[in-house]
């Protein structure tokens, strides 16, 4: 593995919010390596989905039906890159210390629940929150998160408008 490209994913809130892959995100995963779900994906159907285009990692969240077989916190190393995901992260006050006592080994950690975009970067831990495509709250878009990898480190993260 050398360079991947990942599209994270959070709050999808199907079928409430998400009814198919709307063309905007669609157009992001094509080309893929791998989409991290950051959970309230809400039915399997949806991963089922997400996978036609790359493979699928991702946690349960708070609205997560019975159907979504995912686990609570998940970590996985991409080529030396240590990646850890949650969906509720807590209040925005102490967060970035919070994930480093809970994922000590993480490089970057993905979560979701807020909607809310979230980039933070402190003494080599990344929080991200690529917020929601699907149900924006009070954001002025619906957005998903590019991740780039190369030989292990983080290259580039963005947090991009897909309504």
């Amino acid at each position: 593995m050398s360079d991947v490209r990942i599209v994270a994913l959070a709050d999808t809130h199907a079928p409430r919010r998400w009814k198919s892959c709307p063309p905007a995100v669609a157009e992001h995963l094509r080309g893929a390596d791998l989409i991290l779900h950051a959970g309230d994906i809400c039915t399997a159907a949806v991963l089922d989905e997400l996978a036609a285009y790359a493979p699928v990692r991702a946690v349960k969240g708070n609205n997560d039906g019975p159907d979504v077989t995912a686990p609570e916190t998940l970590e996985l190393d991409l080529d030396g890159l240590r990646v850890a995901m949650i969906h509720d992260s807590g209040p925005a006050v102490g967060r970035w210390a919070r994930l480093r006592r809970r994922f000590p080994a993480a490089d970057l950690v993905v979560f979701g629940h807020s909607h809310i975009p979230w980039d933070q970067e402190e003494q080599g831990l990344r929080v991200f929150n690529p917020g929601s495509p699907t149900d924006r709250r009070r954001q002025p878009h619906g957005t998903v998160g590019l991740l780039e990898v190369s030989d292990g480190r983080l290259v580039a993260a963005s947090i991009v408008p897909v309504t």
